[in-house]
C-alpha cells in the first residue's frame, strides 16, 4: 500500500511540477522578448500589469482547484449527475468572473493602468497589456487543468500546460520581432497560449472525461463550496500580486521605470522557483482528496 501511494505521489507531483514550471514561463518569455523588442519601458509596463494577471490567474486557480477537489471527493460516493453539476457550476462561476474582466479591460484599461502606477511613459503599454480579452481563456484553462488532473489524468494536464507555454514563447518571438507588433504582440501571444492548452485537453474532456457539462441552474451553495475549497490558491496568488504592487509603487518613487523593469526580471525568475513548490502542493491534492 505504501509503495502504491508513493508511486502515485511521484506520478502526480512530478508531472504537475513540470507543468507548473512550463506555465510560469508565460511571463518569463514575455519578460525576455519585451526587454529585447520593446525596451525597459515595455518591461516596466509588463511588471505594472502583472498584479492584475495574478488576480485573474488566482481566480481561475480557485475555481479549478476548488471545483476539482469537490469533484474528486464526489467520485468516491456520489452518482455521475452530482459530479456533472459541480463541473457545470464551476463553469458558470468562471464565465461570470471572466466576463467582468473582459468588460473592465475593454472599457477601463487606461484607468486600471494609472491605478497600478503607470505614468505618461508606460500608460499606453500597460493599458495594452490590460485589455484582458483573453481572461476567459486563462480562467477556462485553469478550470480544465484542475478537473482533468482530478479525473486521474495528470499527464494530459501537464501536456496542456507545457505545450501552451511553449506556444507562448514561439508566438512572443514571431509577434514582437518579424511582425513588429511590440507590446500588443506580447499580449496577443499570452492570450493565444491558453487556447492551445485548452485545445490539447478538449478531445479528452468531450469524449472520455467522467465529467460533462450539464444544463442546470447556477447554485450559489455550490459556488460557495468551490470558493472555500479553492480559497487558499486565490490567497497565494493575491499575496504575490499585492507584494508586486507595493514593490512597484516604492520603486517608481525612488528609481523610476528602470527600477521597476529591473525588479520585474528578478520577480519573474522567482516565479519559476516558486512554481516548483506550487506544483508539489497541487499535485498531491487529488491523492489527498
Amino acid at each position: 500500500m505504501k509503495n502504491y501511494i508513493f508511486k502515485d505521489f511521484l506520478k502526480y507531483t512530478s508531472l504537475n511540477v513540470l507543468g507548473m514550471i512550463g506555465l510560469s514561463c508565460y511571463i518569463l518569455a514575455d519578460t525576455f522578448f519585451i526587454a529585447n523588442g520593446v525596451g525597459e519601458i515595455g518591461l516596466s509596463a509588463l511588471n505594472l500589469a502583472l498584479p492584475m494577471y495574478c488576480l485573474i490567474n488566482g481566480l481561475g486557480l480557485m475555481i479549478g482547484i476548488g471545483g476539482g477537489t469537490r469533484y474528486s471527493l464526489l467520485k468516491v460516493n456520489s452518482n455521475r449527475t452530482s459530479q456533472n453539476i459541480i463541473f457545470s457550476n464551476a463553469l458558470y462561476f468562471m464565465l461570470i468572473l471572466a466576463i467582468i474582466f473582459v468588460v473592465l479591460g475593454l472599457s477601463a484599461s487606461t484607468s486600471l493602468a494609472n491605478l497600478l502606477g503607470a505614468n505618461q511613459d508606460t500608460t499606453i503599454y500597460t493599458a495594452t497589456y490590460l485589455k484582458m480579452f483573453f481572461a476567459p481563456m486563462f480562467m477556462l484553462n485553469n478550470l480544465l487543468i484542475g478537473f482533468v488532473r482530478n479525473d486521474d489524468n495528470p499527464r494530459l494536464a501537464m501536456m496542456g500546460m507545457l505545450i501552451g507555454s511553449l506556444t507562448n514563447v514561439v508566438l512572443d518571438y514571431i509577434f514582437i520581432f518579424p511582425f513588429g507588433l511590440g507590446m500588443f504582440g506580447a499580449a496577443l501571444a499570452t492570450g493565444v497560449a491558453p487556447v492551445i492548452s485548452i485545445s490539447i485537453m478538449s478531445p479528452y474532456v468531450i469524449k472520455k472525461a467522467n465529467f460533462k457539462f450539464l444544463k442546470t441552474k447556477l447554485c450559489l451553495n455550490h459556488c460557495k463550496d468551490i470558493f472555500l475549497l479553492g480559497l487558499s490558491a486565490l490567497i497565494g496568488e493575491l499575496a504575490t500580486g499585492i507584494v508586486m504592487l507595493l514593490f512597484n509603487f516604492t520603486l517608481l518613487k525612488y528609481s523610476g521605470n528602470i527600477g521597476v523593469a529591473a525588479y520585474g526580471i528578478i520577480a519573474n525568475i522567482a516565479f519559476v522557483i516558486v512554481s516548483m513548490f506550487t506544483g508539489v502542493a497541487q499535485g498531491i491534492q487529488p491523492i489527498i482528496s
